[in-house]
């Protein structure tokens, strides 16, 4: 399939475009109503589309005048009927508003899809990175 004709890697891109505007309502849009994220970050879990909103909310109000720019690298998906499945490299770069790169780290994250009578929605999301086993430390850096 096109890479440019894949729905599910339009979900990726529209995901980068609500990171990089820091649309809560854009990217929040993007999830299922029972959301079930593993994320780095905080907590746990994430369960439900208000926990997630939450998450979001902070995440983009801590960035002040910063944006995030989002890249996928190695996107895989597989699609089953109304069922989807992507995974992929992402590294998120934080930018000062004059464009100046201030810090990035990469991730790797799965999620899974779902078709709805709104479009692809994701209903599961995995973020992780690996740890260092000589210090326990997590690999921010593929």
């Amino acid at each position: 399939m096109d890479k440019a004709a894949d729905p599910i890697l339009q979900v990726l891109h529209q995901y980068k475009a609500a990171v990089l505007a820091k649309d809560v309502d854009a990217f929040v849009a993007l999830y299922d109503p029972d959301i079930l994220a593993f994320d780095m970050w905080g907590a746990w879990t994430y369960e439900g589309i208000a926990s997630w909103r939450n998450m979001v909310e902070g995440w983009f109000g801590s960035l002040g005048t910063d944006r995030v720019i989002v890249d996928f690298s190695e996107a895989q998906t597989a699609v089953s009927g109304d069922l989807a499945v992507v995974h992929a490299f992402v590294t998120y770069k934080a930018v000062a508003a004059d464009g100046d790169a201030l810090r990035s780290m990469d991730n790797r994250m799965t999620a899974t899809l779902r078709q709805t009578g709104e479009g692809w929605k994701i209903f599961h999301q995995h973020s992780s990175s690996p740890i260092d086993p000589a210090t326990t430390e997590v690999i921010f850096k593929r």
